[in-house]
């Protein structure tokens, strides 16, 4: 499992990040009529949001999540902040899982 939370890990942070830079393109686009900086970073979190639902699964299916969680952790890349918390939550749950296994 631990093999599988890295790259989670770091694509929770990245598509987190996009997802705020997203959230400033759009209000440049629809508040100032400046749709530049939207252009280039919808197409680009859209790419890593995929990588990161690609991240969950192979995370999930490790772990033995349910669906519902699985699905719900995924919802997590497309709120603002969520992902940060989704991250930590996540990352706690594996630890804790890993740690009593191998007890």
């Amino acid at each position: 499992m631990e093999s599988a939370l890295k790259p989670f890990r770091a694509l929770a942070y990245v598509v987190g990040v996009m997802l705020l830079v997203l959230c400033v393109g759009m209000v440049l686009r629809y508040g100032f009529d400046s749709p530049e900086l939207s252009k280039i970073i919808a197409p680009i979190h859209g790419g890593l949001y995929m990588l990161y639902l690609v991240a969950v699964m192979n995370l999930g299916m490790k772990a033995r999540w349910s669906w519902p969680y699985m699905l719900g952790v995924m919802l997590g890349g497309t709120v603002p902040f969520l992902s940060f918390y989704v991250e930590r939550r996540v990352t706690n749950r594996v630890q804790v899982a890993t740690t009593t296994a191998e007890a």
